[in-house]
């Protein structure tokens, strides 16, 4: 089984509701996972917007994700797991906004299966950028799902 990384709020390509964007509720999305590998024994996930005008911007990132899980629920308490600091300097889910006129933006919802319980050479406070390249010194495979957003 491919491991695959969805949601019910919306499909992989298609708009993200204004909900779980800074526009609206500003919710963390459900997400839902299926085909775990084998040998995986944590997760981390990142929210990416490589269409940003600078570079990717990172909205979310989130790590030692227990390898029973097999989802997250919409803006789930998330104080158990590791928690990075994203883009606007939060240390939690901010959705997408991007500039106005800017067009469509594609947020990648970045799922990785890794070898590892922990991921014990992250710091406190460290970025989603660090997260994620601590994450995929450990991957054993990993999983994309894309949203697209565009402020009116």
């Amino acid at each position: 089984m491919t491991f695959r990384i969805s949601s019910p709020a919306f499909e992989n390509g298609a708009a993200i509701p204004e909900q779980y964007t800074k526009d609206g509720g500003n919710s963390s999305p459900p997400l839902e996972w299926t085909g775990v590998p084998r040998g995986t024994r944590s997760f981390a996930l990142v929210v990416e917007d490589p269409d940003a005008p600078l570079s990717s911007f990172w909205h979310w990132g989130i790590y030692n994700i227990p390898a029973d899980r097999t989802g997250l629920n919409e803006a789930e308490d998330l104080s158990a797991v590791g928690r990075s600091i994203n883009g606007f300097g939060n240390n939690g889910y901010d959705g997408p906004r991007p500039p106005q006129g800017h067009g469509a933006h594609h947020y990648h919802f970045r799922l990785a299966a890794l070898d590892t319980d922990r991921l014990t050479d992250v710091l406190e406070n460290a970025t989603a950028t660090a997260v994620w390249d601590e994450a995929l010194r450990h991957v054993v495979e990993e999983a994309d799902l894309v949203g697209t957003y565009e402020t009116k």
